[in-house]
């Protein structure tokens, strides 16, 4: 976390603890300032690229974890604005020398829309004690053309040409009703077919 002093800054706009369901909310910033304990760190990085362009659609996620050092906690958001794909993301590292001991590592990546030449969704469907269809959980999975890893591939011993597998770089996205519960759980149905029209075949 941040320094006592960081923390303790008062919010405008705060409508419960953070962690709070933000599937409710129609604007970034709001579901962002329910969800997330740094949502200014948040906003601020996402704005410095969106400049005037409007979001089209997000997805916001939040882990916590407990470590040796204590508790961590791992945030996400990911926005599209009908051009470009800005991913959040930041997570808590130790470091002794500043206040309270941990120092917040907030990074932003954006990604043109035309780079990502794959979008895959599966969605968990059931029903309840109704009949009544109950969507139970998706996954989503963004894949681009840029390459993340390359690994060595085990040839013919006698060939002179070395052979590698190329994995591309891929982001995925999840919630279940354990795990969001259904009002994320359609945000993010709704993330994937906002993608899946826009970007381009």
């Amino acid at each position: 976390m941040f320094s006592k002093a960081t923390r303790s800054r008062p919010t405008t706009r705060r409508s419960g603890p953070a962690g709070s369901d933000w599937s409710p909310y129609e604007r970034l910033e709001d579901a962002s300032d329910a969800y997330f304990l740094h949502a200014d760190v948040a906003l601020d990085a996402i704005r410095g690229v969106l400049g005037r362009r409007k979001v089209l659609g997000f997805t916001l996620e939040r882990v916590v974890d407990l470590t040796e050092a204590g508790t961590s906690v791992w945030q996400e958001a990911a926005v599209c604005d009908g051009r470009r794909l800005i991913l959040w993301h930041s997570e808590e590292l130790a470091d002794d020398s500043a206040p309270g001991g941990t120092v917040l590592d907030s990074s932003v990546q954006v990604l043109p829309l035309n780079s990502i030449g794959h979008v895959g969704m599966r969605t968990l469907v059931g029903r309840n004690d109704k009949g009544a269809r109950v969507d139970r959980g998706v996954y989503l999975v963004l894949a681009t053309s840029m390459p993340h890893e390359l690994s060595a591939v085990q040839g013919d011993p006698d060939s002179p040409v070395a052979a590698a597998r190329f994995r591309p770089e891929a982001f995925r996205f999840s919630k279940s009703l354990d795990d969001g519960g259904p009002g994320q759980i359609a945000r993010l149905v709704a993330f994937g077919r906002l993608l899946g029209r826009l970007v381009p075949s």
